[in-house]
């Protein structure tokens, strides 16, 4: 078994804290293999240059990846790679690079794979291949990004779905202010603007609008300190979502028809 779970918010809002606090207990807690990717590490700064254009949640699937910024190829190129892990993962066929990844995305997020120990000793055979490891029990992937978009999070809900994964989302939500001051603590801060404006751009997970947001977890992030997230109860609370989601994968023919139409 198999589950996508989206870890969502503001920049310094806490998310890679409770990535990690996750990424330690889920297997202690619940015996659950997990891994982590995070964006940051697996987009390279570069690709939000001064360069990329502003874009928004207009982007339509047939659009030429070509025309598309920057950031949103580097995303798109990220969501393939991880297709491909999916693919080779549920079939037992080996790991290979998707036709539209360059080849340094890919060589990222075979790295992150390495680190956590996602493919085997072999995996160095066969150029361009890489054997997946086993993990015992249930294995889930977390993916630690800001996903203000509703759109961003939906594509990867029918990454879920495609495969009939579960599929579950983490939404934290922390005051602008408090997001602005833990940002201007950071070694390498992100200018503040950027942060203003995606605080009035984000989306956050609608549960009455759209059943595809069923599995969310609104989560407060108001506290400073970095235990604020791993905390026996919360992560309790964490993996009672995570477990739902697991006994109740996506169907593949499961779709909101307003969804479509909007």
């Amino acid at each position: 078994r198999v589950g996508l779970c989206v870890l969502c918010g503001l920049p310094a809002a806490g998310k890679s804290t409770l990535a990690r606090a996750l990424h330690r207990q889920l297997p202690q807690h619940a015996g659950w293999a997990c891994a982590l990717f995070s964006y940051d590490e697996l987009i390279p700064p570069e690709a939000f240059g001064p360069c990329a254009p502003e874009a928004g949640p207009e982007e339509r699937p047939e659009e030429p990846s070509s025309l598309l910024p920057r950031w949103k190829r580097s995303r798109r190129e990220l969501l393939q790679c991880l297709e491909s892990f999916l693919l080779a993962l549920l079939t037992g066929e080996p790991l290979s690079r998707p036709a539209a990844a360059t080849q340094p995305a890919w060589e990222r997020f075979l790295a992150c794979c390495r680190q956590q120990g996602l493919l085997s000793a072999e995996s160095h055979a066969e150029a361009g291949y890489r054997t997946l490891a086993t993990t015992p029990g249930p294995l889930y992937l977390i993916l630690d990004d800001n996903f203000y978009y509703q759109s961003m999070r939906y594509e990867v809900y029918q990454l879920a779905r495609k495969y009939s994964l579960s599929f579950c989302q983490l939404f934290l939500e922390c005051p602008l202010e408090c997001c602005l001051q833990r940002n201007r603590l950071r070694s390498q801060p992100l200018p503040e603007q950027t942060i203003c404006l995606m605080a009035r751009k984000i989306e956050m997970p609608d549960l009455k609008k759209n059943a595809w947001e069923q599995n969310s977890l609104l989560l407060q992030s108001a506290g400073g300190t970095s235990e604020d997230h791993s905390a026996a109860g919360l992560i309790e609370q964490i993996i009672s979502l995570l477990a739902t989601a697991l006994a109740n994968p996506v169907k593949q023919n499961e779709e909101n028809t307003e969804n479509k139409v909007a």
